[in-house]
């Protein structure tokens, strides 16, 4: 036997088993086959619907991600101007409120200042009349004759006063 060159009944009974087996396949095998095909077929394409979905919903999401990025940009930037704001209101009113408080405080010493130098005169004035009184009434109970006794008697009394003072 020669398997390069087989014989005719080789051949036929090749061809008969060769159509058996196509039979059995064709009306076994092949539905099956063909079924599993069609199954993973539709499944990889249910698959990648699924997966543009995904990417479509990922793409919507980003899209809104962004957005709510900006809007939430946009909210810090109207509240940091905001809040920049009411700082130099603050700072405004704490300033003119100083200045008023600062104003009022210089009138008050201003007055108190004018009460003290008016205090201050009214108690020289007071001290200069008593002074005078003093010297005149010491000067007429003495009695005088001459100018150069009248001169020498005020320098004395004078210096009494200088070292009444100094004590």
């Amino acid at each position: 036997m020669n398997l390069m060159m087989p014989e005719a009944g080789l051949l036929f009974w090749m061809t008969i088993i060769f159509a058996i087996v196509f039979f059995l396949l064709s009306k076994f095998g092949f539905p099956i086959i063909t079924g599993m095909v069609e199954k993973r077929t539709k499944r990889i394409e249910k698959a990648l619907s699924d997966a543009r979905e995904a990417e479509e919903t990922i793409s919507e999401l980003k899209a809104r991600q962004e957005e709510i990025i900006l809007a939430a940009k946009t909210e810090q930037d109207r509240l940091l101007k905001d809040a920049a704001k009411e700082r130099e209101a603050i700072i405004s009113r704490a300033r003119e409120e100083a200045t008023e408080e600062a104003a009022r405080i210089l009138s008050d010493a201003k007055v108190k200042i004018e009460q003290e130098k008016q205090n201050a005169i009214r108690q020289i004035r007071s001290e200069v009349a008593s002074l005078s009184l003093t010297i005149a009434e010491k000067i007429v109970r003495k009695d005088l004759s001459a100018d150069a006794s009248q001169q020498e008697y005020s320098q004395r009394l004078l210096e009494q006063i200088e070292k009444s003072d100094k004590r």
